[in-house]
């Protein structure tokens, strides 16, 4: 069974930007490149041939990555909570760490979870255990500075 991967909108329409730049403007670049190094002879040690190649497998296998994601991820809507406030992939969460000032994150797929815009995976440690939560319940976690709990303040 294929695992259930979760876009916001937002998130789903960063990764078509990214896919139509990639398409349609950095593949033909890069077949000039490609093209330019060839021109020039001798592959076997020609450096500019390498890196385009190298480069190409890199474009051509984020290529597929992206249009395989767009195509069997569920988009979720931003929201404020689940049903009945219960914390859900998509749902805004105001968490506060023991001892320390409250934080803000949005629950993503792995996909887009990108910590430093306040946006956590699904499958993360905090994201995990934080799925099926109420405002006022605490969760606890073990991460690398050791265990951690964390207050669920608000699901906005």
């Amino acid at each position: 069974m294929a695992e259930e991967r979760y876009l916001t909108r937002d998130g789903a329409e960063e990764l078509r930007r990214e896919l139509d730049e990639l398409i349609n403007v950095r593949r033909p670049a890069l077949a000039q490149k490609l093209k330019d190094a060839i021109a020039q002879g001798d592959l076997s040690e020609n450096a500019d041939y390498i890196d385009a190649k190298e480069q190409q497998a890199f474009l051509e296998g984020r290529i597929r990555y992206l249009e395989n994601l767009l195509h069997s991820a569920t988009i979720i809507e931003d929201q404020s909570s689940g049903p009945n406030g219960v914390v859900q992939v998509g749902s805004l969460v105001t968490v506060e760490p023991h001892g320390e000032p409250p934080e803000t994150y949005m629950i993503v797929g792995a996909a887009e979870a990108n910590p430093r815009e306040g946006k956590i995976s699904h499958k993360s440690p905090l994201g995990a255990a934080l799925l099926g939560c109420r405002v006022g319940d605490k969760v606890a976690i073990d991460a690398p500075a050791g265990r951690m709990t964390f207050v669920v303040k608000a699901i906005q």
